[in-house]
């Protein structure tokens, strides 16, 4: 007998996984926190493999729920679109900046789709520094920016909050004295967080290595150089062995989007504007 993957467990899962909290999940979703627990269990029983590890600081997806993500956003995201964009073509062009943690995601691939569904319409995405961007959004090459809030070009449409999550290689003792760290470079929000959130819990560290691209961080943590922070949809499953509470919990960063006066009205740009914020 063949098992489908019903979407309400999917985005239960989806949603425990972005916010990095089963209970924070049941707010945004109207939910009690058991009936969500309940949920995410099922999804388990139906998988086969647990796929969240739980702590008191919140939840991070195992190996298992590394590997399932991409395919439950994907899932939720063309049935979204499918329900909202079906007997509506779209036409014309819509440039989207975005920061580059995000073009790793499956954000970007929710936009793939939009574009599949809408063959005459045309979407460029930017991954640009801000300076880069600023000036790209005040031109009107780009008419929408999603990013870290003080990164935006201007006043956000709307913001969120999201978690960050601690990504560590095997070969790292995570008890180390001083603990090595990788860092993005300054000015980074990731940066101040992991400074912070190692210094609130009175741990020395060693800066090992810098970059100002996620590639080359997520290389660094591969070598073993140190830890660092990024979101919970660029990790790698390798980098989820480790002892949870030899880590100090990180805080949420805050996202939001800025969109070009100059485009009210345009259907294009709602409907890529809708699919950030239903995938973010």
């Amino acid at each position: 007998m063949t098992t489908d993957l019903p979407p309400a467990l999917l985005r239960s899962y989806v949603t425990a996984v972005r916010l990095g909290s089963i209970g924070r999940a049941a707010g945004a979703l109207g939910k009690t926190q058991p009936a969500l627990s309940q949920q995410l269990r099922k999804l388990e029983g139906i998988v086969g493999r647990e796929l969240l590890h739980r702590s008191p600081s919140g939840v991070l997806p195992t190996p298992a729920g590394q590997e399932l993500l991409p395919y439950a956003q994907r899932i939720l995201s063309l049935s979204a679109q499918a329900l909202s964009e079906t007997g509506r073509a779209l036409t014309g062009r819509c440039g989207v900046g975005l920061l580059e943690d995000l073009v790793e995601s499956d954000l970007a691939l929710a936009l793939a789709d939009l574009a599949r569904i809408h063959p005459e319409a045309r979407l460029e995405v930017f991954c640009l520094p801000t300076a880069a961007m600023r000036e790209a959004y005040e031109t009107g090459r780009v008419q929408l920016v999603l990013d870290a809030v003080a990164d935006l070009p201007a006043e956000p449409r709307w913001t969120i909050q999201r978690p960050l999550a601690w990504a560590v290689w095997d070969e790292v003792d995570v008890d180390a004295d001083p603990l090595p760290v990788v860092l993005f470079s300054d000015p980074c929000p990731w940066r101040t967080a992991v400074v912070d959130a190692l210094a609130q819990a009175g741990r020395s560290t060693r800066i090992t290595f810098e970059s100002n691209s996620l590639a080359g961080v997520l290389a660094a943590v591969r070598a073993g150089l140190g830890v660092t922070a990024v979101m919970p949809a660029n990790l790698e499953p390798a980098m989820l062995h480790y002892d949870v509470g030899a880590l100090p919990p990180l805080p949420e960063i805050e996202l939001g989007l800025a969109r070009h006066p100059r485009t009210d009205g345009d259907q294009l740009i709602n409907a890529v504007e809708t699919v950030l914020q239903r995938s973010i």
